[in-house]
Protein backbone atom coordinates (compact mmCIF):
# COMPACT_ATOMS: atom_id res chain seq x y z
CA UNK A 1 0.00 0.00 0.00
CA UNK A 2 2.83 2.12 0.86
CA UNK A 3 4.87 1.58 -2.23
CA UNK A 4 1.38 2.35 -4.56
CA UNK A 5 0.82 5.54 -2.97
CA UNK A 6 4.71 6.77 -3.39
CA UNK A 7 4.15 5.57 -6.98
CA UNK A 8 0.88 7.85 -6.84
CA UNK A 9 2.53 10.92 -5.57
CA UNK A 10 5.89 10.58 -8.08
CA UNK A 11 3.46 10.46 -10.95
CA UNK A 12 1.98 14.08 -9.86
CA UNK A 13 5.45 14.92 -9.33
CA UNK A 14 6.23 14.51 -13.36
CA UNK A 15 2.81 15.92 -14.09
CA UNK A 16 3.53 19.02 -12.39
CA UNK A 17 7.05 19.28 -13.19
CA UNK A 18 5.75 19.05 -16.52
CA UNK A 19 2.95 21.41 -16.79
CA UNK A 20 5.66 23.98 -15.51
CA UNK A 21 7.84 23.05 -18.43
CA UNK A 22 5.22 23.90 -20.95
CA UNK A 23 4.46 26.73 -19.46
CA UNK A 24 7.58 28.50 -18.98
CA UNK A 25 8.05 27.42 -22.96
CA UNK A 26 4.62 29.46 -23.53
CA UNK A 27 5.61 32.33 -21.46
CA UNK A 28 9.38 32.34 -23.32
CA UNK A 29 7.98 32.02 -26.86
CA UNK A 30 5.98 34.99 -25.90
CA UNK A 31 8.83 37.49 -24.75
CA UNK A 32 11.17 36.20 -27.88
CA UNK A 33 7.71 37.21 -30.17
CA UNK A 34 7.60 40.58 -28.87
CA UNK A 35 10.94 41.38 -30.49
CA UNK A 36 11.24 39.13 -33.47
CA UNK A 37 8.43 38.90 -35.73
CA UNK A 38 8.22 35.52 -38.49
CA UNK A 39 6.31 33.68 -40.28
CA UNK A 40 6.44 30.87 -42.49
CA UNK A 41 3.99 30.84 -46.29
CA UNK A 42 3.04 27.29 -46.96
CA UNK A 43 0.61 28.73 -49.70
CA UNK A 44 0.77 27.34 -53.18
CA UNK A 45 -0.11 31.06 -53.82
CA UNK A 46 1.97 32.50 -51.65
CA UNK A 47 -0.47 34.65 -50.33
CA UNK A 48 1.60 35.64 -47.33
CA UNK A 49 5.03 36.53 -48.93
CA UNK A 50 5.74 40.51 -50.23
CA UNK A 51 7.64 40.96 -53.08
CA UNK A 52 11.30 41.91 -53.07
CA UNK A 53 10.21 45.76 -54.42
CA UNK A 54 7.79 46.34 -51.79
CA UNK A 55 10.24 44.31 -49.06
CA UNK A 56 13.14 47.05 -50.23
CA UNK A 57 10.46 49.99 -50.20
CA UNK A 58 9.31 49.31 -45.90
CA UNK A 59 12.63 48.63 -45.06
CA UNK A 60 13.88 51.80 -46.65
CA UNK A 61 10.96 54.10 -44.43
CA UNK A 62 12.86 56.26 -42.92
CA UNK A 63 10.24 58.59 -40.97
CA UNK A 64 6.97 57.26 -39.42
CA UNK A 65 3.83 56.55 -41.53
CA UNK A 66 0.62 55.68 -39.64
CA UNK A 67 -2.36 54.87 -40.83
CA UNK A 68 -5.71 54.79 -39.94
CA UNK A 69 -7.99 51.97 -41.32
CA UNK A 70 -11.44 52.36 -40.93
CA UNK A 71 -11.79 48.46 -39.97
CA UNK A 72 -13.24 48.54 -36.58
CA UNK A 73 -16.64 47.35 -36.20
CA UNK A 74 -19.30 44.59 -36.53
CA UNK A 75 -18.60 43.73 -40.38
CA UNK A 76 -20.75 40.98 -42.48
CA UNK A 77 -18.48 37.97 -42.57
CA UNK A 78 -17.76 38.42 -45.87
CA UNK A 79 -15.92 41.55 -45.62
CA UNK A 80 -14.10 39.93 -42.29
CA UNK A 81 -11.55 38.69 -44.79
CA UNK A 82 -10.72 41.63 -46.12
CA UNK A 83 -10.36 42.90 -42.60
CA UNK A 84 -8.19 40.89 -41.62
CA UNK A 85 -5.96 40.54 -44.66
CA UNK A 86 -5.76 44.64 -44.32
CA UNK A 87 -4.52 44.40 -40.42
CA UNK A 88 -2.07 41.53 -40.95
CA UNK A 89 -0.02 42.91 -44.05
CA UNK A 90 0.23 46.07 -42.26
CA UNK A 91 1.42 44.16 -38.99
CA UNK A 92 4.10 42.25 -41.72
CA UNK A 93 5.10 46.18 -42.74
CA UNK A 94 5.57 47.24 -39.19
CA UNK A 95 7.47 43.58 -38.25
CA UNK A 96 9.97 44.89 -41.26
CA UNK A 97 10.13 48.29 -39.71
CA UNK A 98 9.24 49.93 -37.22
CA UNK A 99 8.63 53.01 -38.56
CA UNK A 100 4.90 51.77 -40.10
CA UNK A 101 1.85 52.17 -37.07
CA UNK A 102 -2.02 52.09 -37.22
CA UNK A 103 -5.07 52.38 -35.37
CA UNK A 104 -8.36 50.97 -36.12
CA UNK A 105 -11.57 53.29 -36.34
CA UNK A 106 -15.02 52.69 -36.97
CA UNK A 107 -16.96 56.08 -38.38
CA UNK A 108 -20.10 54.53 -37.64
CA UNK A 109 -19.71 54.23 -34.12
CA UNK A 110 -21.34 56.66 -31.58
CA UNK A 111 -24.47 58.53 -31.19
CA UNK A 112 -26.21 59.99 -34.47
CA UNK A 113 -24.53 63.43 -33.96
CA UNK A 114 -21.16 61.57 -33.87
CA UNK A 115 -21.74 59.54 -36.76
CA UNK A 116 -23.18 62.16 -38.70
CA UNK A 117 -20.04 64.45 -37.61
CA UNK A 118 -17.79 61.67 -39.02
CA UNK A 119 -19.97 61.06 -42.08
CA UNK A 120 -19.40 64.62 -42.65
CA UNK A 121 -16.01 65.01 -42.49
CA UNK A 122 -15.07 61.85 -44.37
CA UNK A 123 -17.22 63.45 -47.17
CA UNK A 124 -15.46 66.17 -47.33
CA UNK A 125 -12.13 64.53 -47.64
CA UNK A 126 -13.75 62.47 -50.77
CA UNK A 127 -13.99 59.22 -48.71
CA UNK A 128 -17.90 58.41 -49.32
CA UNK A 129 -19.53 55.56 -47.99
CA UNK A 130 -20.29 51.79 -49.81
CA UNK A 131 -23.37 49.62 -49.36
CA UNK A 132 -21.78 46.30 -48.78
CA UNK A 133 -24.55 43.28 -49.75
CA UNK A 134 -23.38 39.52 -48.90
CA UNK A 135 -26.12 37.05 -49.23
CA UNK A 136 -25.13 33.57 -47.23
CA UNK A 137 -26.95 30.47 -47.18
CA UNK A 138 -30.69 31.35 -47.27
CA UNK A 139 -30.63 35.19 -46.24
CA UNK A 140 -28.70 38.00 -46.91
CA UNK A 141 -27.22 41.30 -45.03
CA UNK A 142 -26.15 45.15 -46.19
CA UNK A 143 -24.17 47.69 -44.05
CA UNK A 144 -23.03 50.38 -44.41
CA UNK A 145 -18.92 50.64 -44.70
CA UNK A 146 -16.08 52.74 -45.07
CA UNK A 147 -13.20 50.15 -46.94
CA UNK A 148 -10.57 52.68 -46.54
CA UNK A 149 -7.29 53.34 -44.76
CA UNK A 150 -5.70 56.58 -44.57
CA UNK A 151 -2.18 57.11 -44.61
CA UNK A 152 -0.22 60.43 -42.91
CA UNK A 153 3.69 60.99 -43.31
CA UNK A 154 4.41 64.40 -42.60
CA UNK A 155 2.00 66.54 -43.98
CA UNK A 156 1.18 64.04 -47.06
CA UNK A 157 -2.16 62.25 -46.79
CA UNK A 158 -2.77 59.47 -49.02
CA UNK A 159 -6.22 57.65 -49.03
CA UNK A 160 -6.33 53.94 -50.05
CA UNK A 161 -9.69 52.70 -51.42
CA UNK A 162 -9.72 48.72 -49.89
CA UNK A 163 -12.78 47.63 -51.97
CA UNK A 164 -12.39 46.58 -55.41
CA UNK A 165 -15.76 47.70 -56.86
CA UNK A 166 -18.40 45.17 -58.26
CA UNK A 167 -18.69 44.11 -62.09
CA UNK A 168 -21.79 42.72 -63.62
CA UNK A 169 -21.12 39.11 -63.91
CA UNK A 170 -18.48 38.88 -60.58
CA UNK A 171 -19.78 37.94 -57.48
CA UNK A 172 -19.49 39.48 -53.99
CA UNK A 173 -16.71 37.27 -53.30
CA UNK A 174 -15.03 36.93 -56.00
CA UNK A 175 -14.75 40.73 -55.86
CA UNK A 176 -13.26 40.72 -52.30
CA UNK A 177 -10.60 38.22 -53.38
CA UNK A 178 -9.48 40.62 -56.01
CA UNK A 179 -9.35 42.99 -53.25
CA UNK A 180 -7.35 40.80 -51.12
CA UNK A 181 -5.13 40.34 -53.80
CA UNK A 182 -4.36 43.82 -54.34
CA UNK A 183 -3.76 45.34 -50.60
CA UNK A 184 0.59 44.81 -50.83
CA UNK A 185 -0.06 46.81 -54.36
CA UNK A 186 -2.15 49.41 -53.14
CA UNK A 187 -0.08 50.32 -49.60
CA UNK A 188 3.10 49.88 -51.39
CA UNK A 189 2.15 52.30 -54.32
CA UNK A 190 0.69 54.62 -51.71
CA UNK A 191 3.68 54.49 -49.91
CA UNK A 192 6.20 54.97 -52.83
CA UNK A 193 3.95 58.40 -53.32
CA UNK A 194 4.53 59.77 -49.64
CA UNK A 195 8.03 59.31 -49.94
CA UNK A 196 8.45 60.79 -53.84
CA UNK A 197 10.74 64.00 -53.72
CA UNK A 198 9.83 64.46 -57.23
CA UNK A 199 7.15 65.09 -59.28
CA UNK A 200 7.30 62.56 -62.92
CA UNK A 201 6.65 64.76 -66.03
CA UNK A 202 3.80 64.25 -68.41
CA UNK A 203 2.90 66.00 -71.36
CA UNK A 204 -0.02 65.63 -73.93
CA UNK A 205 0.61 66.10 -77.52
CA UNK A 206 -3.09 67.82 -78.04
CA UNK A 207 -2.29 70.24 -81.23
CA UNK A 208 -3.06 67.65 -83.17
CA UNK A 209 -6.89 68.12 -82.82
CA UNK A 210 -7.12 65.05 -80.59
CA UNK A 211 -8.85 64.88 -77.32
CA UNK A 212 -9.67 68.74 -75.67
CA UNK A 213 -8.80 69.48 -71.87
CA UNK A 214 -13.00 69.45 -70.78
CA UNK A 215 -12.86 65.82 -72.27
CA UNK A 216 -9.52 65.16 -70.24
CA UNK A 217 -10.51 66.79 -67.21
CA UNK A 218 -10.84 63.52 -65.24
CA UNK A 219 -7.69 62.13 -66.30
CA UNK A 220 -6.23 65.07 -65.20
CA UNK A 221 -7.38 65.78 -62.08
CA UNK A 222 -6.04 62.31 -61.39
CA UNK A 223 -2.25 63.10 -62.84
CA UNK A 224 -2.44 66.34 -60.62
CA UNK A 225 -2.18 64.75 -57.65
CA UNK A 226 1.25 62.96 -58.05
CA UNK A 227 2.67 64.52 -61.96
CA UNK A 228 3.43 67.43 -63.57
CA UNK A 229 0.77 67.25 -66.49
CA UNK A 230 2.03 69.71 -69.01
CA UNK A 231 0.95 70.35 -72.62
CA UNK A 232 3.32 70.36 -76.01
CA UNK A 233 2.49 72.11 -79.12
CA UNK A 234 4.23 69.46 -81.57
CA UNK A 235 4.66 71.71 -84.68
CA UNK A 236 6.49 74.18 -82.73
CA UNK A 237 9.18 72.75 -80.88
CA UNK A 238 12.67 70.52 -82.48
CA UNK A 239 13.68 68.60 -79.40
CA UNK A 240 11.38 67.19 -76.30
CA UNK A 241 13.51 67.59 -73.52
CA UNK A 242 14.62 64.75 -71.82
CA UNK A 243 12.98 65.40 -68.20
CA UNK A 244 9.95 64.80 -69.79
CA UNK A 245 9.17 61.08 -68.34
CA UNK A 246 6.10 59.98 -71.03
CA UNK A 247 4.31 61.71 -73.50
CA UNK A 248 0.64 61.27 -74.56
CA UNK A 249 -0.57 61.52 -77.66
CA UNK A 250 -4.35 61.17 -77.28
CA UNK A 251 -6.60 60.58 -80.28
CA UNK A 252 -4.91 62.69 -82.85
CA UNK A 253 -6.94 63.55 -86.17
CA UNK A 254 -4.77 65.29 -88.45
CA UNK A 255 -1.22 64.44 -89.78
CA UNK A 256 2.07 63.70 -88.30
CA UNK A 257 5.00 65.79 -90.58
CA UNK A 258 8.38 64.14 -91.21
CA UNK A 259 9.63 66.86 -88.98
CA UNK A 260 7.13 66.03 -86.23
CA UNK A 261 7.75 62.04 -86.60
CA UNK A 262 11.50 62.68 -86.56
CA UNK A 263 11.17 64.63 -82.79
CA UNK A 264 9.16 62.16 -81.33
CA UNK A 265 11.65 59.41 -82.81
CA UNK A 266 14.83 61.01 -81.01
CA UNK A 267 12.40 61.57 -78.04
CA UNK A 268 12.23 57.63 -78.02
CA UNK A 269 16.17 57.06 -78.79
CA UNK A 270 17.01 59.12 -76.07
CA UNK A 271 15.08 56.85 -73.73
CA UNK A 272 11.60 58.45 -73.59
CA UNK A 273 8.09 56.35 -73.28
CA UNK A 274 5.03 56.92 -75.28
CA UNK A 275 1.78 56.13 -74.59
CA UNK A 276 -0.04 55.75 -78.39
CA UNK A 277 -4.42 56.18 -77.74
CA UNK A 278 -5.46 55.98 -81.82
CA UNK A 279 -8.33 56.25 -82.87
CA UNK A 280 -8.04 54.93 -86.95
CA UNK A 281 -11.16 56.53 -88.45
CA UNK A 282 -14.14 59.50 -87.35
CA UNK A 283 -16.96 56.38 -86.65
CA UNK A 284 -19.28 58.24 -84.34
CA UNK A 285 -22.76 57.52 -83.06
CA UNK A 286 -23.61 61.11 -84.14
CA UNK A 287 -23.20 60.63 -87.79
CA UNK A 288 -25.32 57.30 -88.15
CA UNK A 289 -27.75 59.26 -86.23
CA UNK A 290 -28.08 61.66 -88.56
CA UNK A 291 -27.76 59.79 -92.01
CA UNK A 292 -28.77 56.53 -90.84
CA UNK A 293 -25.91 55.20 -93.07
CA UNK A 294 -22.98 56.16 -92.42
CA UNK A 295 -19.08 55.77 -94.01
CA UNK A 296 -16.74 56.55 -91.80
CA UNK A 297 -13.08 58.70 -92.65
CA UNK A 298 -9.92 56.70 -92.33
CA UNK A 299 -7.87 59.85 -90.70
CA UNK A 300 -4.37 61.12 -92.40
CA UNK A 301 -2.19 60.59 -89.47
CA UNK A 302 1.27 59.55 -91.40
CA UNK A 303 1.96 57.39 -88.72
CA UNK A 304 1.29 53.96 -90.12
CA UNK A 305 5.00 53.33 -91.41
CA UNK A 306 6.54 55.05 -88.34
CA UNK A 307 5.16 52.21 -86.11
CA UNK A 308 5.77 49.62 -88.87
CA UNK A 309 9.20 50.19 -88.00
CA UNK A 310 8.51 49.49 -83.93
CA UNK A 311 7.06 46.69 -84.81
CA UNK A 312 3.35 47.07 -83.99
CA UNK A 313 0.70 47.71 -86.66
CA UNK A 314 -2.65 49.39 -85.94
CA UNK A 315 -5.53 47.85 -88.23
CA UNK A 316 -8.00 49.80 -90.68
CA UNK A 317 -10.54 47.98 -89.12
CA UNK A 318 -13.23 48.35 -86.60
CA UNK A 319 -13.82 44.85 -84.30
CA UNK A 320 -17.37 44.39 -83.07
CA UNK A 321 -18.05 41.62 -80.41
CA UNK A 322 -21.10 39.77 -78.40
CA UNK A 323 -19.33 41.31 -75.51
CA UNK A 324 -20.60 44.75 -75.38
CA UNK A 325 -23.07 47.61 -74.09
CA UNK A 326 -26.11 48.46 -75.17
CA UNK A 327 -27.73 51.62 -76.91
CA UNK A 328 -31.42 52.84 -76.99
CA UNK A 329 -33.79 52.34 -79.62
CA UNK A 330 -37.13 53.81 -80.59
CA UNK A 331 -39.07 50.87 -81.38
CA UNK A 332 -42.78 52.59 -81.20
CA UNK A 333 -44.90 54.90 -79.91
CA UNK A 334 -47.77 55.16 -77.52
CA UNK A 335 -49.82 58.31 -78.41
CA UNK A 336 -46.90 60.67 -78.60
CA UNK A 337 -44.54 59.38 -76.61
CA UNK A 338 -41.65 56.91 -77.81
CA UNK A 339 -41.36 53.52 -76.53
CA UNK A 340 -37.26 52.92 -75.90
CA UNK A 341 -35.68 50.01 -75.71
CA UNK A 342 -32.13 48.97 -75.63
CA UNK A 343 -29.98 46.85 -77.93
CA UNK A 344 -26.68 45.48 -78.14
CA UNK A 345 -24.14 47.76 -80.22
CA UNK A 346 -21.61 45.43 -80.87
CA UNK A 347 -19.22 48.37 -81.81
CA UNK A 348 -19.11 49.42 -77.90
CA UNK A 349 -16.99 46.68 -76.49
CA UNK A 350 -16.65 45.34 -72.74
CA UNK A 351 -12.87 44.58 -72.88
CA UNK A 352 -11.69 41.94 -70.82
CA UNK A 353 -8.31 41.37 -69.84
CA UNK A 354 -6.70 37.72 -70.49
CA UNK A 355 -2.64 39.21 -69.70
CA UNK A 356 -0.91 38.01 -66.63
CA UNK A 357 0.95 41.51 -67.03
CA UNK A 358 0.63 43.76 -63.89
CA UNK A 359 -1.03 46.63 -65.74
CA UNK A 360 -3.87 44.69 -67.02
CA UNK A 361 -3.71 41.90 -64.76
CA UNK A 362 -7.24 41.35 -63.00
CA UNK A 363 -8.44 44.86 -64.42
CA UNK A 364 -12.62 44.96 -64.44
CA UNK A 365 -14.44 45.42 -68.31
CA UNK A 366 -12.97 48.03 -70.00
CA UNK A 367 -15.42 49.54 -72.56
CA UNK A 368 -14.28 51.08 -75.70
CA UNK A 369 -16.51 51.89 -78.88
CA UNK A 370 -15.02 51.73 -82.58
CA UNK A 371 -12.05 50.13 -81.87
CA UNK A 372 -9.29 48.78 -84.28
CA UNK A 373 -7.27 45.94 -83.62
CA UNK A 374 -3.62 45.61 -83.60
CA UNK A 375 -0.79 42.98 -85.06
CA UNK A 376 2.58 43.00 -84.40
CA UNK A 377 5.63 42.57 -86.63
CA UNK A 378 8.77 40.82 -85.96
CA UNK A 379 10.80 44.19 -87.30
CA UNK A 380 13.53 44.21 -84.06
CA UNK A 381 14.54 40.79 -82.00
CA UNK A 382 15.36 43.48 -79.23
CA UNK A 383 11.94 44.63 -78.64
CA UNK A 384 9.54 43.08 -76.80
CA UNK A 385 5.79 42.69 -77.33
CA UNK A 386 3.41 42.06 -74.98
CA UNK A 387 -0.45 42.13 -75.52
CA UNK A 388 -2.00 43.63 -73.08
CA UNK A 389 -5.86 43.87 -73.69
CA UNK A 390 -8.01 41.72 -76.28
CA UNK A 391 -11.40 41.11 -77.49
CA UNK A 392 -13.77 38.11 -76.17
CA UNK A 393 -14.06 34.76 -77.78
CA UNK A 394 -17.09 35.74 -79.92
CA UNK A 395 -15.50 38.71 -81.72
CA UNK A 396 -15.15 39.82 -85.75
CA UNK A 397 -13.99 42.98 -87.92
CA UNK A 398 -15.00 45.04 -90.90
CA UNK A 399 -12.08 46.11 -92.84
CA UNK A 400 -12.41 49.46 -94.14
CA UNK A 401 -14.50 50.67 -95.87
CA UNK A 402 -17.48 49.63 -93.61
CA UNK A 403 -20.74 51.07 -93.56
CA UNK A 404 -21.74 51.80 -90.19
CA UNK A 405 -25.95 51.76 -89.26
CA UNK A 406 -28.58 50.55 -87.00
CA UNK A 407 -29.94 48.10 -89.07
CA UNK A 408 -27.70 45.50 -87.77
CA UNK A 409 -29.62 46.03 -84.35
CA UNK A 410 -33.16 44.40 -86.11
CA UNK A 411 -31.14 41.05 -86.31
CA UNK A 412 -30.40 38.43 -83.77
CA UNK A 413 -26.85 37.99 -84.01
CA UNK A 414 -25.38 34.87 -86.26
CA UNK A 415 -23.55 33.51 -83.75
CA UNK A 416 -21.27 31.80 -86.03
CA UNK A 417 -20.05 34.75 -87.65
CA UNK A 418 -18.02 36.04 -84.72
CA UNK A 419 -15.60 33.65 -85.08
CA UNK A 420 -12.32 35.71 -84.18
CA UNK A 421 -10.84 35.24 -80.95
CA UNK A 422 -8.90 37.86 -78.59
CA UNK A 423 -8.11 40.31 -81.14
CA UNK A 424 -5.43 42.28 -79.53
CA UNK A 425 -6.43 46.26 -78.77
CA UNK A 426 -3.86 47.16 -76.59
CA UNK A 427 0.47 46.12 -76.90
CA UNK A 428 3.06 46.79 -75.02
CA UNK A 429 6.49 47.54 -76.92
CA UNK A 430 9.37 47.28 -74.57
CA UNK A 431 13.28 47.61 -75.27
CA UNK A 432 15.91 49.01 -77.64
CA UNK A 433 14.28 50.74 -80.15
CA UNK A 434 16.03 51.63 -83.90
CA UNK A 435 14.94 55.03 -84.96
CA UNK A 436 12.71 54.51 -88.14
CA UNK A 437 15.19 57.71 -89.81
CA UNK A 438 17.98 55.69 -89.88
CA UNK A 439 19.75 55.68 -93.29
CA UNK A 440 17.26 57.86 -94.79
CA UNK A 441 18.07 61.69 -92.53
CA UNK A 442 17.13 63.95 -95.43
CA UNK A 443 19.17 67.70 -95.81
CA UNK A 444 17.07 69.37 -94.41
CA UNK A 445 16.88 67.17 -90.77
CA UNK A 446 20.62 67.32 -90.91
CA UNK A 447 20.56 70.52 -90.84
CA UNK A 448 17.83 71.01 -88.31
CA UNK A 449 19.85 68.70 -86.09
CA UNK A 450 22.87 71.20 -86.58
CA UNK A 451 21.15 74.85 -85.99
CA UNK A 452 19.63 72.91 -82.31
CA UNK A 453 23.43 71.85 -81.80
CA UNK A 454 22.55 67.77 -81.37
CA UNK A 455 23.54 64.54 -83.18
CA UNK A 456 21.07 62.19 -84.20
CA UNK A 457 20.52 58.95 -82.19
CA UNK A 458 19.71 55.53 -84.26
CA UNK A 459 19.27 53.26 -81.91
CA UNK A 460 17.41 53.79 -78.29
CA UNK A 461 20.37 54.35 -75.44
CA UNK A 462 18.52 52.84 -72.88
CA UNK A 463 15.47 50.48 -73.06
CA UNK A 464 12.29 52.31 -73.96
CA UNK A 465 8.70 51.94 -73.34
CA UNK A 466 5.33 52.37 -75.47
CA UNK A 467 1.77 51.36 -75.59
CA UNK A 468 -0.37 51.47 -78.40
CA UNK A 469 -3.89 51.31 -78.05
CA UNK A 470 -6.76 50.83 -81.19
CA UNK A 471 -9.00 53.44 -79.59
CA UNK A 472 -8.80 56.67 -78.14
CA UNK A 473 -12.03 58.06 -76.41
CA UNK A 474 -11.88 55.49 -73.81
CA UNK A 475 -9.80 57.34 -71.68
CA UNK A 476 -12.28 61.22 -71.80
CA UNK A 477 -14.91 61.84 -69.84
CA UNK A 478 -18.29 63.38 -70.68
CA UNK A 479 -18.48 67.36 -70.27
CA UNK A 480 -21.34 69.54 -69.62
CA UNK A 481 -20.59 72.92 -70.57
CA UNK A 482 -23.44 74.06 -68.82
CA UNK A 483 -22.88 73.32 -65.38
CA UNK A 484 -18.87 72.51 -65.95
CA UNK A 485 -19.53 69.30 -64.35
CA UNK A 486 -17.75 66.37 -65.87
CA UNK A 487 -18.23 62.54 -65.50
CA UNK A 488 -15.62 59.73 -64.20
CA UNK A 489 -13.34 58.20 -66.83
CA UNK A 490 -15.27 55.10 -67.95
CA UNK A 491 -18.73 56.04 -67.56
CA UNK A 492 -21.29 55.19 -70.46
CA UNK A 493 -24.73 57.40 -70.23
CA UNK A 494 -26.55 54.48 -72.21
CA UNK A 495 -25.88 52.31 -69.14
CA UNK A 496 -25.29 54.49 -66.90
CA UNK A 497 -22.41 52.93 -65.33
CA UNK A 498 -19.09 53.82 -64.87
CA UNK A 499 -16.62 51.19 -65.89
CA UNK A 500 -13.78 51.10 -63.68
CA UNK A 501 -11.21 49.50 -65.64
CA UNK A 502 -11.35 52.22 -68.40
CA UNK A 503 -9.41 54.20 -65.72
CA UNK A 504 -7.73 51.47 -63.86
CA UNK A 505 -6.06 50.45 -67.53
CA UNK A 506 -4.77 54.25 -68.15
CA UNK A 507 -3.62 54.91 -64.71
CA UNK A 508 -2.04 51.77 -64.21
CA UNK A 509 0.01 52.28 -67.62
CA UNK A 510 1.46 55.24 -66.86
CA UNK A 511 2.72 53.80 -63.14
CA UNK A 512 4.35 51.34 -65.21
CA UNK A 513 6.02 53.67 -67.53
CA UNK A 514 7.01 55.96 -64.74
CA UNK A 515 8.28 53.31 -62.16
CA UNK A 516 11.43 51.85 -62.15
CA UNK A 517 11.54 50.23 -58.70
CA UNK A 518 8.79 47.58 -59.40
CA UNK A 519 6.32 48.30 -57.12
CA UNK A 520 3.50 47.73 -59.78
CA UNK A 521 4.68 44.02 -60.43
CA UNK A 522 2.62 43.47 -57.17
CA UNK A 523 -0.51 43.49 -58.88
CA UNK A 524 -0.01 40.64 -60.45
CA UNK A 525 -0.16 38.19 -57.05
CA UNK A 526 -3.45 37.04 -57.15
CA UNK A 527 -4.99 35.04 -54.00
CA UNK A 528 -6.93 31.82 -55.48
CA UNK A 529 -10.51 31.63 -54.41
CA UNK A 530 -11.59 28.80 -52.52
CA UNK A 531 -15.05 29.41 -52.24
CA UNK A 532 -18.04 26.76 -50.21
CA UNK A 533 -21.04 25.73 -51.52
CA UNK A 534 -23.66 27.93 -49.98
CA UNK A 535 -26.71 25.66 -51.03
CA UNK A 536 -24.74 22.58 -49.56
CA UNK A 537 -24.44 24.61 -46.29
CA UNK A 538 -27.58 25.43 -45.86
CA UNK A 539 -28.72 22.44 -46.46
CA UNK A 540 -26.66 19.89 -44.52
CA UNK A 541 -26.11 22.73 -41.71
CA UNK A 542 -26.97 20.45 -38.24
CA UNK A 543 -24.69 17.71 -40.09
CA UNK A 544 -21.64 19.92 -40.07
CA UNK A 545 -22.52 21.83 -36.89
CA UNK A 546 -22.34 18.42 -35.34
CA UNK A 547 -18.98 17.95 -37.06
CA UNK A 548 -17.33 21.02 -35.90
CA UNK A 549 -19.04 21.20 -32.14
CA UNK A 550 -19.93 18.10 -30.86
CA UNK A 551 -17.67 15.31 -32.67
CA UNK A 552 -14.58 17.05 -31.45
CA UNK A 553 -16.08 17.13 -27.61
CA UNK A 554 -16.59 14.01 -27.97
CA UNK A 555 -13.30 12.40 -29.44
CA UNK A 556 -11.91 14.34 -26.30
CA UNK A 557 -14.48 12.60 -24.09
CA UNK A 558 -13.35 9.18 -25.52
CA UNK A 559 -9.31 9.80 -25.54
CA UNK A 560 -9.58 10.78 -21.68
CA UNK A 561 -11.39 7.92 -20.51
CA UNK A 562 -8.87 5.56 -22.64
CA UNK A 563 -5.91 7.65 -21.52
CA UNK A 564 -7.17 7.09 -17.59
CA UNK A 565 -7.39 3.38 -18.12
CA UNK A 566 -4.50 3.26 -19.12
CA UNK A 567 -2.78 5.07 -16.96
CA UNK A 568 -4.60 2.76 -14.22
CA UNK A 569 -3.30 0.17 -15.10
CA UNK A 570 0.03 1.06 -15.48
CA UNK A 571 0.50 2.50 -12.24
CA UNK A 572 -1.81 0.09 -10.00
CA UNK A 573 0.42 -2.37 -8.02
CA UNK A 574 -1.20 -5.64 -7.76
CA UNK A 575 -1.81 -6.56 -3.75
Amino acid sequence: MILKQKNTNNFKREGLFRVAIIIAIIILLNIIGQYFYKTFDFTDDKRYTLSQPTIDLIKSQKDVVFVKVFADGDFPSAFKRLQSSTLELLNRFKSINPNFDYVLEDPMSGNNDIVNANIEKLRKDGIMPVNLFVGQGGSSSTKKIYPYAVLNYGKRVYVVNLLEPNSPGISEEESLNTSVSLLEYKFANAIQKLNADRKGNIVFVNDKSGIDDFHLAALYKKLNQYYYVAKINIDSTHNIPQDVDLMIVASPKKNFSMKNQFVIDQYLMNGGNIIWLIDKMDANLDSINQYKMFTPNLYDLGLDDLFFSYGVRINNNLIQDLQCTRIPQVIGYEGDRPQIEKFPWYYDLLINSYSDHPISKGLSDINMEFVSSIDTVNSNREVKKTVLLGSSARSRYQMYPMRLTYQILQYAPQVEQFNKKYLPVAVLAEGHFQSHFKNRLTNETEQMLKDIGTEFVESSKKEGKMIFVGNGSFVQNQYDAASGKFTPIGYNKWEDHQFQGNGDFILNSIEYMMDHSGILNARSKRVKLRLLDNAKLFDNKLTLQFINVVLPILLLIIFGIIFNFIRKRKYTVKQ
